[in-house]
């Protein structure tokens, strides 16, 4: 995973996402830094708990619905960007 500063006041660094697995460590990164338990998360993205396990397991067959609703939980936007843009 790559760190990238966000344009002008956002604290939070960019994390570049190329794996199910770089997306998994991300995840469980930002829950733990809101001390929140993946059953926490799954509850409040309607989800199962395996669900949110999964995810942060890099399972490369989960349903990109419920990727959108965790991420939402834990405040994470999703930005597309072609390569090499700023």
């Amino acid at each position: 995973m790559s760190k990238r500063k966000l344009p002008s006041g956002n604290s939070r660094p960019e994390v570049l996402i190329r794996t199910t697995a770089e997306l998994g460590q991300a995840v469980q990164r930002w829950r733990k830094e809101q001390k929140l338990l993946q059953l926490h998360v799954a509850g409040l993205a309607n989800t199962g708990n395996r669900f949110i396990v999964d995810l942060e397991n890099g399972k490369p067959t989960i349903q990109f619905q419920k990727v959108l609703a965790a991420l939402d939980v834990l405040g994470i936007d999703v930005i597309l960007r072609k390569r090499g843009a700023l």
